[in-house]
């Protein structure tokens, strides 16, 4: 269904509206026409206040769960609100502080747990950052035949990692080749990233410098490729504050679904990817993320940048769909702007 605008509401739909989603953002409960009356700011009949509600019902806004009287704001509702009625409030300074705090001192991957353990207990949500992983440096390789075309690469980096690749090879290399292919990088592409080495392969094969038989580079080649083909698709996500999210709800089903799609992190990075290319914050309301449609949860995502401009991760929470967003989106955008400033 199409949202109408906020435009397209007379003073009194507009004015019930957002008493209805000021209160369900606050309570999380339905809202009914006779506790709307009573409040007085409306100066209207319990009667006028139902014959609004039921207008904005009509137009998809609105919905009355179960057989209550009162009414809630649909994920459609909550999108017009958000777009076109909602007053955004700065972080405050003991708020920016916090935010600011967390990224001090240390090693950036440090940080960026802190950043997010701060953002999640700012916004009682589950925080999130996601960030390009960290491209090995090459201490060594090894290469063990396995059958004809095909051998496992291993690989051990400067910090002691090690992992490990099935590869397979061209036509007609053999175990010999897999030796000087292992030699050859050990001795002159240790030190350097993957992508470093690649490149210098490559301006050692162009200039007939790499002293290599063609089986042996093709060798060479393919070991890297194991690597630096997916190195960038495989991104760190670090999640915090999973614990507020059953503390704040008062739906315990809805938080077993959010925290079972939580442990989807294939899928969860997917959908943070979607805020990788957006200009500022990107906000998935309920269903509009089909990771969370069963859950009814909203995601806040925000870009950060690193040297040139280049994004480099997203920052974000995930929570409720009655969660503060007045309060939480300016807060995710100025985590991602302070993270720019860090990373730059």
């Amino acid at each position: 269904m199409q949202s109408p605008t906020v435009a397209e509401l007379n003073d009194r739909a507009r004015e019930v509206f957002r008493q209805i989603v000021d209160s369900y953002l606050t309570t999380g409960a339905p809202v009914g026409s006779r506790t709307l009356s009573k409040l007085g700011a409306l100066g209207l009949s319990p009667a006028s206040i139902r014959n609004t509600m039921q207008d904005l019902e009509e137009l998809g806004l609105l919905a009355a769960p179960h057989t209550s009287a009162g009414r809630l704001p649909t994920q459609l509702g909550l999108r017009m609100f958000v777009d076109g009625m909602m007053q955004a409030s700065e972080p405050s300074e003991v708020e920016r502080a916090a935010i600011e705090g967390g990224l001090t001192g240390g090693a950036i991957e440090d940080a960026l747990a802190r950043t997010t353990a701060v953002l999640s207990g700012l916004s009682q949500c589950a925080g999130l950052v996601l960030v390009a992983k960290t491209e090995m440096v090459i201490r060594q390789i090894n290469f063990v035949p396995l059958a004809p075309g095909r051998a496992m690469a291993i690989l051990v980096g400067v910090d002691g990692s090690v992992e490990n690749r099935l590869v397979t090879l061209p036509d007609g290399v053999p175990p010999t080749a897999l030796e000087a292919a292992a030699n050859y990088i050990n001795a002159r592409l240790a030190g350097l990233t993957l992508a470093e080495a690649t490149d210098r392969l490559n301006a050692e094969v162009a200039a007939d410098r790499a002293a290599l038989d063609m089986m042996t580079a093709s060798a060479v080649a393919t070991g890297l490729a194991a690597w630096s083909s997916d190195g960038a698709a495989r991104p760190v996500l670090i999640v915090r504050g999973q614990a507020n999210l059953v503390e704040s709800s008062v739906d315990l089903e809805r938080v077993r679904h959010l925290l079972d799609d939580l442990e989807d992190k294939e899928e969860l990075v997917r959908l943070l990817e979607l805020a990788r290319g957006a200009e500022a914050t990107k906000i998935f309301i309920g269903a509009e993320s089909q990771l969370f449609s069963l859950s009814g949860s909203s995601v806040i995502a925000a870009p950060y940048r690193g040297p040139g401009g280049r994004v480099v991760g997203v920052v974000g929470v995930i929570g409720p769909t009655r969660l503060n967003y007045a309060r939480v989106i300016p807060m995710v955008d100025y985590t991602a702007r302070t993270l720019s400033r860090l990373v730059a």
